[in-house]
């Protein structure tokens, strides 16, 4: 009995220690609890076990002497960012099994962490080894963003992509055509056994000699069966065509805008708002690939602004916008300039913030515990150095990011 007691009492201290070493305080900040919300100025905010347990103005929080505090004087805290499009495939991510924990978190460092984001959507990688990098974050092992994946993504019979081809060969990655619907299905149920929170299909894929379109039948399969099982579907998309295919289908989430395409008027971004589709406009990505390209500048600004017009037709139509850059596939990992070009689009600061935090949670799930600043949410949390609301490229001017109570940028 004695024995059974001592354990008892150790494991009541050592919770107890436990529970102390989780308590952090932020104060005197400028805290956004939402979108919708009034800022509270001079605030505070009491993190205990991952959780936030208080906040509001600073002398309403009574801050436990063992809390470890963060001074915001001067500073801006928000809900943790959603990156709703990013690609766990650069080289410092690639073949997990062979990186040190070290060069591993230094990685998503410079990807993601730095730049705000405590939970990312990853839209094409391999499943594999992204699972195994979620394993090491969720041990510890790591520090970085909570990894939500689709794994490979679907295209077509000659459907792989011809700016991934050379990639893919070069790092031994085989991604399959898929050429019936039953083989689509049967794949389909193996990726979420094997840990997909997601699916994507290429509904357009950019060929050698032009764009080739998903079946309707394929793409209609494959959604159909993400969602019996309960799945978002993200559509890549370059054309009028391949949206027709997304919305005909059900797709949840347009990876992209199409600048190379038609305007979208607005009974064409009303058609997608009454489908119910999101977008992650992904604008940064047309100016990288354009200068890629050797476009003059004159070019490169008339692509960026038919793609900011599209953003703000499907905006002004009540669509919901995820925040979105597709790092990992582009080098470019500030985010300055998407916050810059979505401001020019008509989004102010709200619906960015928006973007970035309620709504990607109300998409996939996650609003009970996440998107916001209250009691009882998830202590993911971002200390800015400016006021978004003054300038929308604060939002990537980020003093620290925490995740679950846990400081993950900058590492010490």
């Amino acid at each position: 009995m004695r024995g059974i007691l001592a354990i008892l009492l150790v494991w009541t201290l050592s919770s107890a220690v436990s529970g102390f070493c989780s308590d952090l305080a932020l104060i005197h900040a400028k805290i956004y609890p939402s979108p919708t919300e009034s800022p509270i100025e001079n605030g505070a905010i009491l993190v205990h076990a991952g959780r936030i347990l208080a906040f509001g103005p600073n002398a309403t929080i009574k801050i436990p002497s063992h809390a470890t505090v963060i001074e915001c004087n001067g500073m801006v805290v928000t809900a943790g960012f959603w990156n709703s499009h990013v690609h766990i495939l650069t080289p410092g991510l690639l073949h997990a099994e062979k990186l040190s924990s070290e060069q591993i978190t230094a990685q998503l460092q410079d990807m993601l962490t730095r730049w705000g984001f405590t939970t990312v959507f990853d839209i094409a990688s391999v499943l594999e080894n992204t699972n195994l990098i979620r394993r090491r974050i969720e041990r510890g092992e790591v520090r970085g963003p909570r990894i939500l994946t689709v794994g490979e993504p679907f295209w077509g019979k000659g459907g792989t992509p011809v700016y991934v081809k050379g990639f893919l060969e070069a790092n031994h990655i085989i991604i399959p055509d898929v050429e019936s619907t039953a083989q689509a299905t049967v794949r389909v149920r193996q990726e979420i056994r094997d840990g997909a929170d997601g699916i994507k299909i290429f509904a357009n894929s950019v060929e050698a000699d032009g764009v080739l379109t998903m079946s309707l039948e394929l793409a209609k399969a494959i959604v159909a069966e993400a969602h019996r099982a309960g799945k978002p579907v993200f559509a890549h998309v370059s054309n009028a065509q391949g949206i027709e295919v997304a919305i005909q289908s059900g797709v949840d989430i347009l990876a992209h805008t199409t600048p190379v395409d038609d305007l979208w008027s607005p009974s064409f971004a009303g058609r997608l708002t009454a489908a119910h589709m999101a977008l992650t406009p992904t604008l940064t990505l047309w100016d990288v690939e354009a200068r890629k390209g050797n476009a003059s500048p004159d070019e490169v600004e008339k692509g960026m602004s038919r793609a900011a017009q599209q953003l703000k037709a499907f905006s002004q139509a009540g669509g919901q916008v995820l925040f979105g850059t597709d790092v990992g596939y582009i080098e470019k990992f500030d985010t300055s300039e998407e916050f810059a070009w979505m401001s020019r689009a008509g989004m102010n600061f709200q619906q960015i913030l928006a973007s970035l935090t309620t709504n990607p949670v109300t998409r996939f799930g996650y609003s009970s515990h996440s998107g916001r600043i209250a009691k009882g949410m998830d202590a993911d949390l971002v200390v800015l150095e400016g006021d978004p609301a003054e300038d929308v490229t604060a939002f990537s001017k980020v003093h620290q990011v925490i995740r679950g109570g846990q400081l993950i940028y900058p590492v010490r």
